[in-house]
């Protein structure tokens, strides 16, 4: 069995997406997801698949909650191996003491065509980014509630995007490696 990571975007945020985490664990346990354990209430989990193919996963994954609920959310289901790889190449190591303020965007695949340079010219003066393959990298001291960088990154990138903090990634490796 493999150890896969979930981040559902958009789910229990202002009212919206409402997905109490035992409905979500159940889901994950009919598309064939074993050892199920979810982190805070909006939409991250670790599980255990003999399936391989987490792309597949996925799909499955939004579909089921899409006919158990009436939305379907995005979903992104990486190896626990792609999150070790995350945190190991993250770019701004002194911001890990502000974790809040760090964030990796989890992109559904490489871009083919970001465009940083217009990244580059939104940014404020004390924000950084940086992209490594599928993971974006943003250190946003004044928070990303207040960033056009933010806003606009996953559009620039072009491709779909789940974003979390350092906290949060760093508890779901946690909580995949046991």
């Amino acid at each position: 069995m493999d150890t896969f990571v979930a981040f559902l975007r958009g789910i229990n945020v202002g009212g919206h997406g409402r997905l109490p985490m035992k409905d979500l664990v159940a889901a994950i346990e009919r598309v064939g997801g074993h050892d199920v354990k979810t982190y805070i209430q909006s939409g991250n989990a670790v599980f255990e698949s003999s399936k391989k193919d987490h792309t597949k996963l996925s799909e499955q994954l939004a579909s089921e909650i899409e006919k158990g609920h009436g939305f379907r959310p995005h979903v992104l289901i990486l190896e626990l191996a792609a999150i070790a790889n995350a945190i190991e190449n993250n770019p701004f190591p002194e911001a890990e003491a502000e974790p809040k303020h760090l964030h990796l965007g989890f992109l559904s695949s490489v871009p083919k065509a970001p465009n940083l340079d217009k990244l580059g010219t939104i940014k404020k003066h004390n924000e950084r980014f940086k992209l490594i393959g599928a993971v974006f990298y943003l250190h946003a001291p004044d928070g990303v509630g207040r960033s056009k960088l933010a806003a606009s990154s996953e559009k620039l990138l072009g491709a779909p995007m789940t974003d979390r903090n350092w906290s949060t990634v760093c508890k779901m490796r946690e909580l995949a490696s046991g």
